[in-house]
Parts: C-alpha cells; sequence; structure tokens
C-alpha cells in the first residue's frame, strides 16, 4: 500500500484506504475516492496529482493525495 501520490502516471490502481479527519474523508468520497474504486492518474506535478475517477478528472493537493492510500 502506497499513497496516491507515489503512483506513476497512467497506472491504474484501486483505492485500499482513505484517511484523514472525518470531514476530510466524507469530501474525498463525495469526489468519487471510495475503497474499492479505480483511480488512474492523470499528470502529476510537485505532488499535486490529477487523477481520472468515476469517469471524472480531478485536480487534488498532495495533502489530499497523500491521504489515499492505493
Amino acid at each position: 500500500m502506497m499513497p496516491l501520490t507515489m503512483v506513476n502516471v497512467g497506472e491504474k490502481n484501486t483505492i485500499k484506504r482513505v484517511g484523514g479527519k472525518e470531514d476530510t474523508k466524507k469530501f474525498l468520497e463525495n469526489l468519487g475516492f471510495v475503497i474499492g474504486g479505480t483511480v488512474t492518474v492523470v499528470s502529476a506535478i510537485g505532488g499535486n496529482v490529477i487523477v481520472n475517477v468515476k469517469d471524472s478528472r480531478v485536480a487534488i493537493g498532495k495533502d489530499m493525495a497523500n491521504k489515499i492510500m492505493v
């Protein structure tokens, strides 16, 4: 298991855990980051990532991406 910031661009991964406080977890769930879901990193610049999740493209910062474990 590793944080989303460590994933190679173009790799499909399954979300295994979403960390952080309860409001952070709820925010990420609302964006589509749910356990068992598939996530693909499209672009990564300085730890900030753009991902495909649930047929949507989402940009998240490094601190949020570190809370998503794949």
